[in-house]
């Protein structure tokens, strides 16, 4: 016994040295002055508050493309840090159709194309798909972007108030080869022809994604996320001030996923690869998350990591966050594993009416089966919301550097057995999602 514990002992030792530098290191690179410098940074005067299509997003993306060289991440391909995609922006003028031999009300009529004119009937060769009362139409219309054929998708009348959203959020879309009508309806078409036409623009934008490539499982990713863009500029107020800075929303996620960068390539322990990830176009539709994600399979995707809003303390105070759809997947239980002994602690989203779960970039992915969820501190009660969310006073000097620090250190530490692929959390049924 103790011979055993003799050659035991070096052992012991060297796992405690690991553990021992993995903690200096951390206090090393996650500092306050580094987030303090990008946090500023990134919600300055000069980003104009980070709007899709202005130069002050421009120089947002330039900042954090150098701040990713800068961690020695890998670019996506091209030597370049910039995903680069298009939308399409339409102007509806009108529409008109028949089916089966019978007027067909416009305002029934939802059409998803890059042309200004479309003339369609049963002879135009287009796939019919039907969204039963029993479907989930994010999850249909998910598939169907991904697809380059024309289809005409009958939408069953009892989800009027998603076809109704649909309709609100048409006027941007991805640019796509394929067409797709959408209809209200509850009857078999047989005979049918629309007519539909409107006003068409593309636009460009961008995410910043780097790359750390894993050893053992480079194949499985795992992702850590943020969007980097805001409202921009409004009317003066009676301050004078018109900026949306934008500083918790999301430029303290930004940092964070910029930090985290920084940790992971320095530690050189990741056997899975990461992805990082500065989303375009939150604010305006998830543009930006919803093409990264067309850029994954599913299936590789171990784990993501969305970042938002946590510059403020939470509703429990310091050292605390919550996760979104926690109950959705076993990822947070991982996470609070991993931070036992620590102060630190992650609590189901206290929120659930506001659906947060839906209303980031975890979404897209989370609706794949992917565990994706959003990590955050943000106090969303209706009686008493975040007193500077979507308003020009959401700045640097109201966030809070020291547990911002202690947040990032924390997500670092809580990811540590997913990184190293020795956790897998358990995927989200996306059949169970609206």
């Amino acid at each position: 016994m103790n011979m055993f514990l003799i050659r035991l002992f070096p052992i012991v030792l060297f796992i405690l040295f690991i553990h021992s530098a993995s903690a200096q290191l951390i206090h090393q690179v996650i500092n306050v002055s580094e987030v303090e410098r990008i946090q500023r940074t990134l919600s300055s005067d000069e980003m104009e508050g980070r709007k899709p299509f202005t130069p002050g997003i421009d120089r947002a993306s330039d900042f954090i493309a150098a701040e990713f060289r800068k961690a020695g991440l890998q670019t996506e391909k091209e030597n370049s840090f910039f995903q680069q995609f298009e939308i399409q922006r339409t102007r509806f003028i009108s529409a008109s159709g028949k089916l089966n031999k019978e007027l067909f009300e416009s305002r029934n009529i939802v059409v998803r194309s890059s042309q200004s004119q479309l003339s369609v009937n049963e002879r135009s060769g287009y796939d019919i798909v039907s969204v039963k009362a029993k479907d989930t139409l994010p999850l249909v219309l998910q598939k169907l972007l991904t697809s380059r054929k024309n289809y005409l998708v009958t939408v069953d009348t009892n989800h009027r108030q998603q076809f109704n959203r649909l309709k609100r959020s048409i006027r941007e879309s991805f640019v796509q080869s394929g067409n797709l009508i959408f209809i209200l309806t509850n009857d078999i078409p047989s005979t049918y022809s629309f007519e539909v036409t409107q006003e068409n623009s593309t636009l460009s934008l961008k995410n910043v994604v780097g790359i750390l490539p894993g050893k053992s499982k480079k194949e499985e990713y795992v992702i850590f996320s943020a969007h980097y863009d805001h409202l921009g500029i409004a009317k003066p107020n009676k301050d004078n001030d018109s900026i949306y800075n934008g500083a918790n929303d999301d430029a303290s996620g930004v940092t964070a996923v910029i930090m985290l960068a920084n940790y992971f390539n320095r530690l050189q322990q990741n056997e899975r690869t990461l992805v990082f990830a500065a989303f375009t176009a939150e604010e305006s539709g998830g543009y930006g998350s919803r093409y990264f994600s067309s850029r994954f399979a599913p299936e590789k995707v171990m784990a993501m990591f969305n970042i938002e809003m946590i510059g403020t303390e939470s509703k429990w105070g310091n050292n605390a966050a919550f996760i979104t759809g926690y109950e959705k997947s076993t990822m947070g239980a991982i996470l609070e594993k991993n931070l036992q002994g620590t102060a630190f602690r992650f609590y189901p989203d206290p929120y659930p009416t506001q659906q947060l779960f839906y209303r980031s970039d975890n979404a897209t992915l989370a609706r794949l089966g992917v565990p994706a969820h959003t990590i955050s501190t943000s106090k969303m009660d209706t009686e008493k919301p975040e007193p500077f969310y979507h308003t020009v006073d959401d700045e640097f000097e109201t966030l809070d550097m020291k547990n911002m620090t202690a947040i990032i250190k924390s997500i670092a530490l809580s990811s540590v057995s997913i990184v190293a692929g020795k956790d897998s959390p358990s995927r989200v049924d996306a059949s169970q999602l609206r």
